[in-house]
């Protein structure tokens, strides 16, 4: 009777919040579908260049599953590969082919040079050029760069934004739920200095963790570094700043930590879709156009520039100038949330 009775108890607490009940349906269809989308994307279709291919190979040569660009001038080719218009080009020297590549994706990488070397193979078997293989040159990286010099970065981003939200968001709730916040808001403290308080305070214990994290990443695990390392924290700093208000901002909408957990479904875990771990262009256009309003997707590209592609900042300012605006907005709606906490 007692097992009874402790049972009869937890599934009617559980039927009474409607947002528990919500979330066990909602979150997990969510992430099916999305994860559906994903995979059941087209494959990676290679952005190839040819650089002073003479017509008469060229028109011998099967240029379907794949972009291309003709390119007169060498530097055009050059310039379009360091913007990543292009994943790769194909010149000609004394009937050898040379290969470029972007080089800081491995699996574009793959394609690119699966793709090149299929479309030549004829000439080659024919004696028209020789091997298109002896001659791969990488803008970024080396054939020796593997996949966790790729994905090392989106990671160590998605890692940083994940616990620190959680930690901001468990945090608020605590001081909701032993009664400090309501003594706050009973105090002369305006809104905005008790957002900036909390953001302030929990801030500095997130520029520590996320300093360990990001020298852990870089120095202990020889996660790859081209660039500078103060940007690489300038940039985790950000999104942390990012995560931080957003956790802070989403416990306003949550009685517990449980269903503060219940929000990483729906939250979290789909920004790891627009972050990188999977290439946007093979993404069912369902989904491509959400990435641009996710934190993520700007750390990832910006963590990305700097640790694999050695950009400066100047490169990766605009994806911390919105980081930032995020977090802006994030703090102004926190402010605006505390009005459900105080009567005006």
């Amino acid at each position: 009777m007692r097992l009874r009775a402790l049972t009869i108890r937890i599934l009617r607490q559980i039927i009474r919040d409607k947002r528990t009940i919500g979330m066990l349906l909602f979150a997990p269809i969510l992430v099916l579908t999305m994860l559906h989308l994903v995979f059941d994307g087209d494959d990676y279709v290679p952005k190839v260049g040819l650089v002073g291919i003479p017509k008469e190979i060229s028109s011998n040569l099967d240029l379907e599953n794949a972009e291309i660009t003709y390119y007169d001038v060498l530097a055009d080719a050059e310039a379009d590969l360091s913007e990543r218009e292009i994943d790769g080009y194909v010149t000609l020297e004394k009937q050898q082919p040379i290969i470029y590549l972007e080089g800081s994706d491995p699996t574009v990488n793959g394609a690119t040079l699966k793709w090149i070397q299929a479309t030549f193979s004829s000439l080659q078997e024919a004696g028209s050029i020789k091997s298109v293989e002896s001659q791969v040159h990488y803008l970024h990286g080396s054939s020796e760069m593997g996949q966790f010099d790729y994905f090392g970065p989106v990671l160590l981003g998605f890692f940083v934004f994940f616990f620190v939200f959680i930690i901001a968001g468990v945090s608020f709730i605590r001081e909701r739920s032993t009664g400090t916040l309501e003594r706050l808001l009973a105090t002369p403290l305006r809104k905005w200095e008790i957002v900036l308080g909390y953001v302030f305070g929990f801030g500095i214990v997130t520029m520590i963790q996320s300093t360990i994290i990001a020298a852990y990443a870089v120095y202990v695990l020889d996660m790859m570094m081209e660039g500078s390392f103060l940007l690489v924290l300038l940039v985790i700093l950000a999104l942390a700043f990012t995560a931080l208000t957003l956790g802070i901002l989403i416990s306003s909408f949550a009685n517990n930590e449980l269903q503060m957990i219940q929000f990483i479904p729906v939250i979290v875990v789909p920004q790891v879709f627009f972050s990188g771990l999977f290439n946007l262009e093979t993404i069912s256009n369902w989904l491509s156009w959400i990435g641009p309003f996710t934190p993520l997707y700007y750390a990832a590209e910006a963590l990305r520039d700097i640790m694999v592609r050695g950009n400066g900042l100047e490169d990766i300012l605009m994806e911390i100038i919105i980081l930032f605006s995020f977090s802006l907005l994030f703090m102004v709606l926190n402010i605006l949330a505390l009005r459900k906490y105080r009567k005006i």
